[in-house]
């Protein structure tokens, strides 16, 4: 195959010779994942389906791309629910930018929510480190619940909630 390049004012020729189909072994090692990645991102769709030869699983380059974006993706904190909507959850004409900018939008939002609950729970952590002078961790108890009802009302403890990746 060749390919004409136009430079300034000559042209030149590249030959390019046909790239053979990658195994799963090959991708693994050039994005740095394990074999078991790839099946899988391939199972949930996040991967489109190899070519078999053989049996044996054969890609072409363009899955390092995808992977590269899934990783960035991963590397970002979105999870593969969110990368699924980032390559399948848009019209096929929505552009790489206004996806990655919506998804984006939305994660600095949880972030911004998280932050917002870190930032709590290091002031109830100060507060205890200054404020608490308990003996064992019974008066510790007594002496939030009576806090809590001299508030008005048992309030409930703020739910962990945990980010899965």
């Amino acid at each position: 195959m060749v390919a004409i390049c136009q430079s300034e004012s000559r042209t030149n020729a590249i030959l390019y010779a046909p790239v053979p189909p990658l195994t799963i072994s090959e991708v693994a090692r050039r994005v740095g994942l394990q074999p078991s990645a790839i099946r899988y991102y391939e199972q949930i769709g996040l991967l489109p389906a190899a070519q078999r030869v053989g049996g044996q699983r054969r890609y072409d380059t363009t899955v390092l791309y995808r992977l590269a974006v899934i990783q960035r993706a991963r590397q970002s904190g979105f999870t593969l629910g969110e990368i699924r909507r980032l390559f399948l959850g848009f019209r096929g004409t929505t552009r790489a930018s206004e996806r990655w900018q919506e998804l984006s939008r939305r994660k600095l939002e949880e972030l911004d929510d998280l932050m917002d609950g870190i930032k709590a729970m290091q002031g109830l952590l100060r507060r205890m480190i200054q404020n608490c002078r308990c003996e064992t961790l019974d008066q510790c108890g007594e002496g939030i619940f009576r806090r809590r009802c001299s508030d008005g009302a048992l309030k409930a403890a703020p739910v962990n909630r945990r980010h899965r990746f």
